[in-house]
């Protein structure tokens, strides 16, 4: 019998294979994933599964509710995107990235599948649907107890939608991204989050925005699922310094709870809220404490999110309109009592003028540095910096070599912060960088 190709594979070959997916491949259709998961063998039915969709924050409120359900003991998967340095980070048991063996393993079973779709006359899978199947197949090979799941992009039709019946759906803040994809208006981006909300299925959601609220709650009417919206009232800032947030909790289970969020973003706050009213439903009867699920909060650590990676030095995958504009608020909290410099860059397809007019326009940095990602993705160094100069009077260094730019904005940060934004690329590059110093 003749060998098939991807068994001779090795982990590093299996990951190379799977990044040049894209270039072969276009979107399927949910039926398309269902089929996959069908002659795997419907790996992900065995698992009590969270779905969560959103614009922003949704890695975040994963990450939070996988810390709670793991610090109770709980075998738990956690499926997310991006990663930013190796491939492993998006498929977690108990916050811990599967192994290359089990990767492996895992992708062999998956692409046996897809091999047996493509003789049938049936499209490649895509590569999130590769990955998502790669992750329901190595969390059933773990015995995993609870599964919690971030969508890739959207939600209606997003691959891991094709999960029957989540023990929950999560949707976090709505803003404008993708809108060449997703819609042009919050209610239509509301829409297609609201895709995942499943008939009689608790769902949990920002209720700040009132027109994304419309239409969530007339979605969960529609399909007699209980609905939950997190409000501005119910919680309440205390403090913080440059590295957490103290605030009070006043909903259900936690009336007058003190929380801390490990983090000195504001946007934390509505998160890990998110996060604790959505343990309050699927917890009923409260078998995990209060004092356990607030204590999941304080432990949780969450890659490129107002992560401290240094001392002084923070990375943030802040990435589009919304999500700048929570990065500034952070950092005006504390630009009064520290120098700042800024590192960075951005990608193509994404308004960077926009985001770059935002930040020149409510942060006041020392310095701006600014550099490039490499790829088919690239904005230049020098456009970037002729952007910053319409709108600063900051001085502005130009390196496009992102090792030699982080080095120089480290130099610049004196005794002040850095922080380094404008792409997840960058965060994931930044991280490598120091993995290589630490080896």
């Amino acid at each position: 019998k003749t060998v098939k190709w991807w068994i001779k594979l090795n982990y590093t070959e299996a990951v190379d294979y799977i990044l040049n997916v894209p270039k072969f491949t276009t979107k399927n259709k949910p039926e398309h994933t269902a089929e996959l998961l069908k002659r795997l063998g419907h790996p992900d039915r065995g698992m009590k599964v969270i779905h969560v969709a959103g614009t922003n924050g949704k890695g975040s409120v994963c990450a939070f509710l996988s810390e709670m359900l793991t610090l109770a003991g709980k075998k738990t998967a956690l499926f997310t995107s991006p990663h930013l340095v190796r491939i492993n980070e998006r498929f977690q048991i108990n916050n811990v990235p599967i192994s290359d063996g089990l990767f492996l393993e895992s992708y062999q079973e998956v692409q046996k599948a897809i091999d047996s779709m493509v003789k049938d006359g049936l499209p490649h899978a895509t590569y999130f649907e590769l990955l998502y199947a790669v992750a329901m197949v190595a969390f059933q090979r773990e015995k995993a107890e609870y599964a919690v799941l971030e969508t890739g992009l959207g939600g209606r039709l997003d691959a891991t939608n094709t999960i029957e019946h989540p023990i929950a759906t999560v949707i976090t803040s709505i803003s404008l991204d993708h809108t060449e994809i997703l819609g042009d208006t919050i209610e239509k981006i509301a829409a297609e989050k609201a895709g995942i909300i499943k008939e009689g299925v608790p769902v949990i959601y920002d209720g700040r925005n009132e027109k994304a609220e419309k239409v969530i709650r007339k979605r969960a009417e529609e399909l007699q699922a209980p609905a939950f919206a997190l409000k501005e009232e119910m919680y309440e800032i205390l403090g913080n310094t440059d590295k957490s947030i103290d605030f009070c909790l006043n909903c259900g289970y936690y009336e007058h709870a003190k929380v801390t969020a490990p983090y000195l973003a504001p946007y934390q706050v509505v998160n890990s809220s998110l996060a604790l009213l959505a343990m309050d439903v699927i917890d009923r009867e409260q078998k995990i404490s209060r004092e356990l699920r607030i204590r999941a909060i304080r432990e949780t650590k969450w890659q490129g999110r107002m992560e401290t990676v240094l001392p002084g030095v923070i990375v943030d995958g802040a990435h589009n309109a919304d999500g700048i504009a929570q990065f500034v608020k952070t950092v005006q909290s504390v630009q009064d009592r520290y120098r700042i410099v800024l590192l960075f860059s951005a990608v193509a397809e994404k308004n960077y003028e926009e985001m770059i007019h935002t930040i020149c326009s409510q942060m006041t940095p020392a310095v701006v540095v600014v550099t490039e990602i490499k790829g088919d993705r690239i904005v230049p160094a020098g456009e970037l910096s002729r952007v910053f100069a319409k709108y600063t009077d900051a001085r502005i260094v130009t390196e496009p070599d992102i090792a030699k730019a982080f080095t120089k904005a480290r130099e610049l940060r004196q005794n002040g912060l850095l922080f380094c934004a404008g792409s997840l690329y960058l965060v994931g590059e930044i991280k490598e960088i120091l993995e290589k110093t630490r080896m």
